[in-house]
């Protein structure tokens, strides 16, 4: 139910972006582009989480298994960036409106978003060569629901230093400069709105910002937790695996409803579509 919610939301959103003039705008092919990135997580993750919990385990190839891993990063990894393309959008639409028609065209948005999966698809690419030549001699029995990097990494009976160092230098450009480019722009944006004298103008402001806020703050809070703070003695396996759940997908689910119920212009298009159908 939740995978068929997930994905009805999502092309929900992509078909109100391509057939609704009103959200032909960069805000909107952006949100439009995140959509299709929850679609991939999704798709790559739980139809085979729903095999392996009806069968209580599962059995999958290695080539499989690397496949999966590829998909599951290069989305990942253009989320991440597509989430700092989002936050520019807003910093320009808040702190320099005069001129955003001007910069944000688009062209532009179009590079900006080649530019999002051509660098996610190189970063997966170095990411998911060091662990496909690793020496397999041991147990072969991922404890997770999908072939995540960590306890896929940890079955190996190679030397894993360069491998998880590898990981730790990509988490340079996928996470550290992407989430400092977000909060300098959110930071600029706050400064902005707060000079604005109407408290109905900083209102307005404000609430063009808070759907992408809560989309960033559950995303890059579940991948650091996993990712990027180190395990705490407390923090089990069980725990990684719910925490892995939430942004594989719980944030796919969720992304849609908060852009719908916190956007006038999405539910204006709602209502349209709904009145012609």
């Amino acid at each position: 139910m939740v995978y068929e919610a997930t994905m009805c939301g999502n092309l929900m959103i992509i078909s109100l972006v391509l057939n609704s003039k009103n959200l032909h705008t960069p805000m909107y092919f952006f949100i439009s582009q995140l959509s299709i990135s929850d679609i991939l997580v999704t798709t790559d993750i739980v139809p085979n989480m729903l095999h392996i919990l009806l069968h209580n385990g599962g059995t999958i190839t290695f080539i499989s298994c690397m496949t999966q891993f590829f998909f599951f990063c290069a989305a990942e990894v253009f989320e991440c960036l597509l989430l700092t393309v989002m936050s520019y959008d807003r910093y320009v639409a808040i702190c320099n409106p005069l001129h955003y028609t001007s910069i944000m065209t688009n062209t532009f948005c179009v590079k900006l978003f080649a530019m999002c999966w051509l660098v996610g698809i190189v970063v997966t690419i170095i990411f998911t060569v060091p662990p496909s030549m690793l020496y397999f001699c041991g147990p072969n029995i991922i404890n997770h629901f999908f072939c995540d990097p960590i306890p896929f990494v940890e079955l190996s009976c190679s030397d894993t230093f360069i491998v998880h160092l590898d990981f730790y230098i990509l988490a340079v450009p996928i996470l550290i400069i992407p989430v400092t480019i977000i909060v300098v722009s959110y930071t600029y944006i706050v400064i902005s709105v707060l000079r604005i004298p109407s408290s109905t103008g900083r209102q307005k402001a404000f609430s063009t910002c808070s759907s992408h806020l809560i989309v960033v703050s559950i995303f890059y809070w579940t991948i650091f937790s996993v990712y990027v703070v180190p395990p705490h003695k407390g923090q089990t396996l069980t725990i990684s695996k719910i925490l892995s759940l939430l942004y594989t997908v719980f944030t796919p689910l969720v992304n849609p409803i908060i852009y719908s119920l916190r956007n006038k212009d999405i539910k204006k298009a709602i209502q349209l579509w709904s009145h012609y159908h």
